[in-house]
């Protein structure tokens, strides 16, 4: 059977298995299996396992589960709370003021978790019933939240651009500095429209009723300057793993396991969770979690390698790159092949999966492969606010199960459009992903 006969009928089974629900990496896994048995024999049985498990069995993959302790650690205490009264504090009164804060609570919560469901529902737990309260449109009040999750897989530190940097064998550190500049652009792009949205919608700039306000303004003041104190101690953290990246100090190994217990220790110290029940829900989710990604990214190395054992890789990279076309027309084919990519697979399954395929055509058309990190980042994004996968649309649809599929739809399409507007700036403007990791690390 040729090359493209068995990649159609591979790709198939894998959108088949999927659709009737089976897990993402249970799906990869078995198709990979049931395809190398036919096109190799039984023989393939011996190395599955062997492949399998040396595909994580690197010193490399410590930072995944050590990050998503940190982050866990993060999501499971108030600390959402806490920046979320922060900046209500200092944007709550401005038109649409309250839904733009929320952004900004995302962006911060993001750097501290660096994931994206958890951005959404830690944020969303709180904004959304608070902008519904507040009079803003059902649609507004889930889009942004759903929209400035998405950030958690781009601003540093990102679990997706960690499995990137082992998947292409590129520099992690430099990743996280390529994604923070993109991160702040659409966070603000974020922003502006919500503005729009919100001035469209009649402006929203009383967030209490005046007579309410002014007699607890002291109150309110006080309390969310003392949850600014709170939170300040978490972003100091992730400065200074940051810091240790940037600066050489420590592999993202190493810092990633001195964030996670030092994260651990302040929301215990700070927040006072000394019981055993948070820090069992702590250690479970960061379980759960990690062992979900872990099983993503040994299954789909499985799958990229039945793909390359049947030449379905060597023939598709050979068709893209034989393509006699502008760079740039080439740009636009990846994208779109990210695109819809993301509606279907998560985040770090893509990655696994693409980028060694891409990388080499990347760099053939001279592309810059960390400039090239940041795009599919953001293309990746996309999918997780548009249907059929769309995980934030489904962590909003549970925070608030009174608000229309429809109206979550419809309020996050245009952050999805905010996206697209992004990637087209960065296609001009590539200085916005490359000056600043040539300004720290040359």
């Amino acid at each position: 059977m040729d090359p493209v006969t068995s990649g159609i009928l591979v790709v198939s089974a894998l959108f088949v298995l999927m659709a009737i629900g089976t897990p993402i990496a249970f799906a990869l896994g078995s198709v990979s299996l049931v395809a190398l048995v036919l096109d190799q024999g039984m023989v393939e049985l011996t190395y599955f396992g062997e492949t399998f498990f040396h595909s994580i069995a690197s010193f490399a993959f410590v930072a995944i589960p050590m990050f998503i302790l940190m982050g866990a650690a993060v999501a499971s205490s108030p600390t959402g709370r806490d920046l979320y009264r922060s900046l209500d504090l200092w944007m709550g009164k401005m038109p649409g003021g309250l839904a733009i804060s929320n952004i900004g609570a995302c962006s911060i919560f993001a750097a501290l978790s660096g994931s994206s469901p958890a951005t959404a529902a830690a944020i969303g737990k709180m904004g959304i019933p608070e902008m519904r309260k507040r009079g803003y449109p059902d649609g507004v009040a889930a889009g942004c939240i759903a929209a400035g999750g998405t950030l958690g897989i781009l601003i540093p530190p990102s679990v997706t651009m960690i499995v990137y940097g082992i998947a292409t064998e590129t520099s992690i550190g430099r990743l996280f500095i390529a994604g923070a500049m993109p991160g702040l652009m659409l966070a603000g792009l974020f922003m502006l429209w919500t503005l729009i949205a919100c001035k469209m919608a009649g402006g929203y700039n009383t967030p209490n009723p005046v007579a309410e306000a002014a007699a607890n303004i002291k109150q309110n003041v006080e309390g969310n300057m003392r949850a600014l104190v709170r939170v300040l101690p978490f972003l100091i953290v992730v400065s200074g793993i940051l810091f240790a990246l940037y600066g050489g100090v420590a592999t993202p190994s190493e810092a990633a396991g001195a964030g996670a217990f030092l994260c651990l220790g302040l929301a215990i110290v700070v927040y006072r969770m000394w019981q055993v029940g948070p820090i069992k829900t702590i250690m479970r989710d960061a379980l759960r979690e990690s062992v979900m990604i872990m099983l993503i990214i040994a299954a789909a190395e499985i799958f990229a390698f039945a793909l390359s054992s049947m030449f379905i890789t060597q023939t598709v990279a050979g068709a893209i790159a034989d393509l006699e076309v502008n760079r740039w027309v080439l740009m636009a084919v990846i994208n779109v092949f990210l695109l819809v990519a993301g509606f279907f697979l998560p985040p770090v399954a893509v990655i696994v999966m693409a980028a060694p395929i891409l990388m080499p055509i990347i760099l053939e058309a001279n592309f810059d492969p960390y400039w090239f990190a940041v795009v599919l980042t953001i293309n990746l994004e996309i999918g997780l606010i548009t249907p059929p996968v769309g995980l934030n649309l489904f962590i909003i649809k549970g925070i608030a199960p009174d608000i229309d599929l429809r109206d979550v739809l419809l309020g996050s399409l245009p952050y999805a459009l905010c996206m697209v507007l992004g990637i087209v700036l960065l296609c001009f403007f590539p200085g916005i992903v490359t000056w600043l990791p040539d300004l720290i690390m040359g």
